[in-house]
């Protein structure tokens, strides 16, 4: 019997596939536990259109993954931190503070986990922070950082 999956099943296949399972197995386990449907030609259909759908969204995010990253290239933010002895910091900029300080000058949110930085930011000057806005897509952040 084919079957359309529903879920994940284990050993079995992902989420919408096609798979022709035992009578038996389709019967009385994947259909009542509601982890597949019949592969009749409605649900093929619906099948067909959820995969359409899901193509369309993926495309709009990638879209709006590389106009943020084309915007995050003229957009620079200024931090400040302390300064010890010798022009030397005293601390560190963090992804914590750098996208905080993007809240509050530009009113979007970036989260701090997807900031592509090795270490924290222990020196003055214009540094280049990478964001990792899409699988596909990395976009740049001018970090200025000055002496308080």
């Amino acid at each position: 019997m084919k079957v359309i999956l529903l879920q994940d099943v284990k050993s079995v296949g992902k989420q919408g596939d096609i798979i022709d399972a035992n009578d038996g197995y389709a019967r009385n386990f994947l259909l009542p536990k509601k982890l597949a449907v019949e592969a009749n030609s409605k649900n093929l259909n619906d099948l067909k259109l959820q995969n359409a759908n899901k193509e369309k969204v993926a495309a709009e995010k990638l879209a709006a993954a590389k106009a943020f990253a084309e915007e995050l290239k003229s957009q620079e933010i200024v931090l400040t931190i302390k300064a010890g002895e010798n022009g030397k910091t005293f601390g560190s900029v963090s992804g914590k503070e750098i996208a905080a300080a993007y809240k509050d000058k530009y009113g979007a949110e970036i989260d701090k986990k997807k900031l592509l930085i090795e270490e924290p930011i222990r020196s003055f000057g214009v540094h280049n922070v990478d964001i990792k806005l899409h699988p596909q897509v990395t976009g740049t952040l001018k970090v200025k950082v000055q002496e308080k």
